[in-house]
Order: structure tokens, then C-alpha cells, then sequence
């Protein structure tokens, strides 16, 4: 085994995805800043799910959110659903682990609210029925998914934004989520400051 040609096939597959995205991605991509930045300057929040890697890409994000990213400025309102353990065996113990996001959703998010939902396969089931909850609350989805977007492509509404990463392995679906959500934490920041784009 070549693995100096394993190692360089990764680093190529990687950019042509990250390509591939940026063709797809980049308008619906500023679609969810525009809305993301609308919600955080009305008083809305941002819940944020997604399990095992996705969820510390949630993780990942609502800290750029109520931390800072690049530049400092005033902290933003953000939830990450998935790092509450208490809540999470709590609802897990009693109503199931397809119900952990959902609760919060429904307890924590109000109209105007934005979930951002996380899932590489886009059949996560806890996910979606946080997206439902979420729907009920007449919150905005923005979903971040790969390999065709599987059950979310088809429950979100024309409301909702959808980031599919155009690819079926997570391990390249997951380095394009890091990159979109660190994008939306830029274009946040840059609206926020006024920037000259």
C-alpha cells in the first residue's frame, strides 16, 4: 500500500468537494446569513443540533456565536441542543433518544427562532423531529446535510434553507459543514460590523 498516495487522495477529494460546494452552495449559503443576521438583530436565536460529529459541529458553532469568531463584538444568542446531558438521558430515559432535540425545541424556540440542523446523511431521526417541532413553532430551518439530503430534503419547506453537500462520504461532507458554518459566522460578523462587501 501507497501511502503517501492514500494521504495526497485525500487532500484531492477534499478540494474537489469543497469545489463542487462552492458552485452549489455559495447562494443559498448567503441566503442563510441574510437570515440568520435578520433573526439575531430581531431578538431571535439560533438552536443548534446534530449528533456525533455533527453534533460538535453544533457545538462548534453557537460558540462562535456567544464567544466571538474572528473580531470581537457583542456575544449573539445560540443554543447548542446537544450538550446538556441532564436534558439529553433525562428525555433520552424518559420519551427516547428520537425525542432529545425536539423537547428543547419545543420548550426554548419561538417564532422567528432559526434551528440549524445538522445531519451527514440527512436521516437522522432525532434531527428531524426537531425540525418538525421546529415547523410547529413557525421557527426557519437551516439544514446542513450530505448524500442527497436523504428524509430532510423532503420534509423541509420553501421557507427553509438547504446546504447539501455534494458527496457520500461524512468525512468530506463534514470538512464542507466546518467550512459553511465558519462562512456563516463571517457573514454574520461582516453584516454586524458593516463591512463594505
Amino acid at each position: 500500500m501507497d501511502l503517501i498516495a492514500l494521504m495526497t487522495s485525500h487532500f484531492d477529494d477534499s478540494v474537489d468537494t469543497i469545489k463542487a460546494s462552492t458552485r452549489e452552495l455559495a447562494e443559498p449559503l448567503a441566503g442563510a446569513v441574510e437570515l440568520l443576521f435578520a433573526t439575531l438583530a430581531n431578538d431571535g436565536k439560533i438552536l443548534a443540533c446534530g449528533n456525533g460529529g455533527s453534533a460538535a459541529d453544533a457545538q462548534h458553532f453557537i460558540a462562535e456565536l456567544v464567544g466571538r469568531f474572528e473580531r470581537d463584538r457583542l456575544p449573539l444568542a445560540g443554543i447548542a441542543l446537544n450538550t446538556d446531558t441532564a436534558i439529553l438521558t433525562a428525555v433520552g430515559n424518559d420519551y427516547g433518544y428520537d425525542a432529545i432535540f425536539e423537547r428543547q425545541v419545543s420548550a426554548l424556540g419561538h417564532t422567528g427562532d432559526i434551528l440549524v440542523a445538522i445531519s451527514t446523511s440527512g436521516n437522522s431521526p432525532n434531527v428531524i423531529k426537531a425540525i418538525q417541532a421546529a415547523r410547529e413553532r413557525d421557527m426557519v430551518v437551516i439544514a446542513l446535510t450530505g448524500k442527497g439530503g436523504g428524509k430532510i430534503a423532503e420534509i423541509l419547506s420553501d421557507t427553509d434553507i438547504h446546504l447539501c453537500v455534494p458527496h457520500d462520504r461524512t468525512m468530506r461532507i463534514q470538512e464542507v459543514h466546518i467550512i459553511l458554518l465558519h462562512a456563516m459566522c463571517d457573514g454574520i460578523d461582516a453584516l454586524l460590523l458593516g463591512d463594505t462587501l
